[in-house]
């Protein structure tokens, strides 16, 4: 299955909302393909992969094909289609950051 979406992070797909969408691939049980709506099959990187999708160079608001296959195809678009059609949220991610880091759980000596 397949979709074409605009890209709508104003970074594009490069540094944050790139490792997002790889982390958002990797949580499922499916093979997602990402390129860029022109390019064809040819054009499709592996979504899993940081490098292969900052590699794409794609900007804000260029169209992107993503192709996902597996047992869980369609929850895998849904969410990574979900990522490039939303504005990535710069503090949210840092500040659950800093709460795991203070609450480890763990004795202090």
């Amino acid at each position: 299955m397949e979709r074409t979406v605009t890209v709508v992070p104003e970074a594009g797909l490069h540094a944050r909302p790139a490792s997002k969408l790889v982390q958002t691939a990797n949580r499922f049980d499916a093979d997602v393909s990402i390129g860029r709506a022109n390019d064809g099959d040819d054009g499709l990187v592996r979504a899993d992969s940081m490098l292969s999708v900052s590699g794409l160079n794609v900007g804000h608001g260029e169209s992107v094909r993503v192709v996902a296959e597996g047992a869980e195809a369609a929850d895998a678009l849904d969410a990574v289609c979900d990522l490039l059609t939303s504005e990535v949220e710069e503090g949210k991610e840092s500040e659950s950051d800093d709460t795991e880091s203070a609450d480890d759980g763990g004795d202090p000596t």
